[in-house]
């Protein structure tokens, strides 16, 4: 049995009573106990003993349901756990109470049972709140506990919780995500401690891995090294790994700051710390942190590195190249095959892999009781293995332990602190041992220098050097030319990839018609150049957005549009991007189906003229609008076949119920190709790189990190680029000078100190992407990693250039948003969905 625990003692979260004292939080005859006979009513609640923690009813964001949950009194928003998470209580009549078979029973006004606890006793039992946001059910007098809320997490894991799971009684606990902000109904992603290797967090969305922490080496996940810079003095980690169970927690010392763990309804997972000097949430971890905690992003045998430029984030590791000459396979091979027959007999090795987040233990097979030097000798002795690694490092050194991978190494990247994987090579393709030095001879005088040979090895290797050389050179040349064995060339000068059937299901034209109501005039929710938008409503109550092309511009650019937004939309997966539902080929007939955007376009809000609807969008809401669209684009970046928008703009950025952006219109997008320009000019007014407008046209990546700093601007000072020409000079002038808050959007209350230095570095990495020449611009991996994270330094921009020959005509500000934000046209909002 091995049981690694950082701390035998439960370090409960204690608060100092000079600057919390516990009666602060709770009203007159407000305890942390009742029973049976004393009811909690809604406008009761129950106070853990040490004011850390309130139990009561709430309703989450901007709904009007009522919840039973609880959060820490500090912070009313940061609510913990949650009874009735799929069953609301419509109005203030929910009453929580203890039945007659020892249950907690919550009743709405017509006495349903809207949530219970199903724990049951014959004697008398009491509920008590306790010091760590854990509720129990027990007998009065006994420290047996027949209920607590701790087995059934919602999507919070407190000090003293734990997840995994318990073979004995096949028990199992992991984080649900809320469905939104205002629903805390289990929502899409799953946050579970996979047992079934080295332990490992893994976040689920439906049966796909989005997201994992890398195995447990004994100290902590291997692939989030943060957690060294703040887990000293803040917790401690508790780990079991037994033949009963494998379950993991923390406890938080004495004196310790309140700290949660969070599976956000993004499927992101945040640590939260209190800071009580400025009474707010500091985030010291977030992942996915980057593309490359992206799962499985580069494939197997691939290693992400997010240091590198954004177009080679992925690699194949030593010893393996490329399937095919073009990334699109972008599966890895050995280069030589093994070398191993039965009984073990090789001449197989191994190598280094340094400083990487471990391979999916999934299926790897883990023996901690052997040491490293055994473990090679094993893998090397198994023709299935192909790498090895130190199960925990602990103890230092090499580490002990012993883990062993047969199957495909996936969701590896280098990570700081990272550990090292020994990978299994055919002879010829390990480095060459270090040369033996001869042994030594005595001097003598008659040896003359041997200078023949000399001069042959020099010319040699000169020669060596120059062939080399010229090998390299030719190799760059090739690689600046456009692939021949890719595929043919589209009409515009792009190459037309091969790419599989879109995995989005096809619908028929029939349903389509019964959900829009045949296409009908009322249900036209937008228009554009292409085609009109419809709401529409599915048999299971969805409501979708249909949007149907003109059938007189499939011969042109309609057409070719339809089957780019179809074939680049079908491969996208992102929850800041707007998803493609369904599409429809019939005859004439071109129709794509997406989700619904309530809040529709962003344009509304940021441009509009309504004060109200403007100051919707807070300071909070803006900055999470930005860190959205900077996710989106730096997901599409990312894949392994690079994705350029080539239209990113406000009106192009759609806001669904819980304001979360989703980017939309892919009609423009294409494939990127390295040095590859584009004859086809696709520009909107303000937002087009100026390389882009060019005579040369030049398409990069950096085109769109371009856009997105645009419309990082527009978000924050609520100015359209086209309306205001010196928006970027006066957005340099602001920051140059600190006095950003004079570019802030009037019709948002002015922020409080904390968050004006956010806004203050978010324009910093706002003019870091609008930079005159593409290199001077982050990438946009970098610019999420900058909007994340207040510790990353942040290089100081030049003075944006405003080149008039460069800068797209204002006319061509007849762009549809601009009947968008002006509310001239009621279908306007939805025109992002046109091409």
């Amino acid at each position: 049995m091995e049981t690694t625990t950082c701390s035998h003692l439960l370090g409960l979260v204690v608060i100092s009573f000079i600057l919390v004292p516990p009666k602060a939080f709770a009203a007159d005859g407000v305890t942390d106990t009742f029973s049976k006979g004393r009811n909690i009513t809604d406008n009761e609640t129950l106070v853990s003993a040490n004011g850390a923690f309130t139990m009561g009813f709430f309703s989450p964001g901007v709904s009007t349901k009522r919840y039973l949950g609880i959060w820490f009194t500090v912070s009313r928003d940061a609510v913990c756990w949650v009874a009735n998470r799929e069953s609301p209580i419509h109005d203030n009549s929910g009453v929580l109470m203890v039945s007659d078979t020892g249950s907690l029973l919550l009743l709405d006004g017509s006495g349903r049972i809207a949530w219970s606890s199903n724990s049951s006793s014959t004697s008398p039992v009491e509920a008590q709140l306790l010091d760590n946001g854990n509720l129990v059910v027990r007998n009065p007098g006994s420290t047996t506990v027949l209920w607590h809320s701790f087995a059934h997490p919602s999507n919070v894991m407190l000090s003293g919780m734990k997840v995994g799971k318990d073979f004995s009684s096949g028990d199992e606990w992991y984080l649900t995500s809320w469905r939104s902000a205002d629903d805390p109904s289990p929502g899409a992603f799953r946050r579970v401690l996979d047992t079934s290797g080295r332990p490992d967090n893994i976040v689920w969305q439906g049966s796909v891995k989005t997201f994992r922490s890398g195995p447990w080496n004994g100290v902590r996940f291997g692939g989030i090294p943060e957690v060294l810079t703040y887990q000293q003095d803040l917790f401690e980690y508790q780990m079991v790994i037994s033949p009963r169970e494998v379950t993991y927690g923390y406890n938080v010392k004495p004196g310790a700051a309140f700290t949660y763990v969070v599976l956000t309804e993004d499927g992101e997972v945040k640590r939260l710390v209190w800071d009580a000097s400025i009474r707010a949430w500091q985030t010291t971890y977030q992942g996915p942190r980057d593309v490359c905690d992206a799962y499985g992003k580069c494939g197997a045998f691939n290693l992400c590195n997010v240091s590198a430029a954004s177009a080679a984030f992925c690699g194949c590791i030593r010893g393996f190249g490329l399937a095919s000459p073009s990334r699109i396979a972008g599966r890895c091979q050995r280069n030589v095959a093994l070398n191993c027959a039965a009984g073990g007999a090789t001449t197989d090795g191994f190598v280094p892999v340094s400083g990487v987040k471990l391979p999916d233990t999934h299926n790897a097979s883990v023996d901690t009781g052997i040491t490293v030097e055994e473990c090679r000798a094993r893998c090397l002795a198994n023709c299935s293995c192909l790498a090895y690694a130190a199960a925990d490092i602990s103890a230092g050194g090499d580490g002990r332990g012993c883990i062993m991978w047969a199957d495909d190494l996936l969701d590896m990247r280098y990570v700081d602190k990272g550990q090292d994987l020994y990978l299994r090579l055919a002879e010829s393709e390990l480095p060459p041992p270090a040369a033996a030095l001869p042994p030594p001879s005595l001097p003598s005088r008659s040896r003359a220098f041997p200078t023949g040979p000399v001069i042959g090895a020099v010319g040699s290797l000169v020669g060596i050097l120059l062939v080399a050389f010229l090998v390299l050179v030719v190799i760059r040349r090739r690689r600046r030319r456009r692939p021949s064995n890719i595929g043919p060339t589209t009409p515009d000068g792009f190459i037309q990839r091969t790419t599989p059937a879109p995995t989005v299901p096809s619908s028929e034209l029939s349903s389509l018609k019964k959900a829009t109501g045949d296409f009908s005039e009322s249900n036209i929710i937008g228009r554009g150049g292409f085609g009109i938008v419809y709401e529409g409503h599915l048999p299971d109550g969805r409501k979708v957005a249909v949007k149907r092309l003109i059938q007189s511009s499939l011969t042109d650019e309609g057409g070719n549009a339809f089957m780019r937004e179809v074939g680049v939309m079908s491969k996208l997966r992102h929850g800041n991007l707007l998803q493609l539902l369904s599409y429809c080929q019939d005859g004439n007939e071109r129709i794509l189906v997406y989700e619904y955007m309530k809040n529709k376009s962003l344009n509304l809000y940021i441009f509009g003229g309504n004060p109200r609807l403007r100051a919707l969008l807070n300071w909070d809401r803006r900055l999470e609008i930005v860190r959205g669209v900077a996710r989106g684009v730096a997901y599409l970046h990312g894949l392994s076949e690079e994705v350029i928008h080539r239209d990113l703009k406000s009106s192009n950025i759609l806001l669904d119920d819980n304001w979360r952006p989703k980017i939309a219109d892919f009609g423009t997008a294409k494939l990127f190709v390295v040095d590859e320009t584009d004859p086809t000019l696709i520009k909107s007014a303000g937002y087009t790189a100026p390389e882009y407008l060019s005579s040369q046209r030049h398409l990069t990546l950096k085109c769109d990190v371009y856009s997105f700093g645009i419309i990082l601007m527009e978000i924050i000072s609520g100015k359209r680029n086209t309306d205001t020409p010196a928006l970027l000079s006066d957005a340099w002038e602001s920051w140059n000078q600190g006095m950003i808050r004079d570019l802030l959007d009037p019709a948002v209350a002015q922020p409080e100190p904390e968050l004006l230095f956010e806004l203050e570095r978010c324009v910093q990495i706002g003019l870091l992407c609008v930079q005159q020449s593409p290199d001077d611009r982050s990438a946009m991996s970098a610019v999420v990693a900058m909007l994340n994270s207040n510790s990353l330094q942040i290089r100081a921009p030049k003075r944006p250039v405003l080149d008039s020959k460069t800068e797209p005509p204002l006319h061509e500000a007849a762009d549809r948003s601009t009947q968008e934000a002006s509310g001239t046209s009621h279908s306007s909002h939805y025109s992002v969905y046109l091409t």
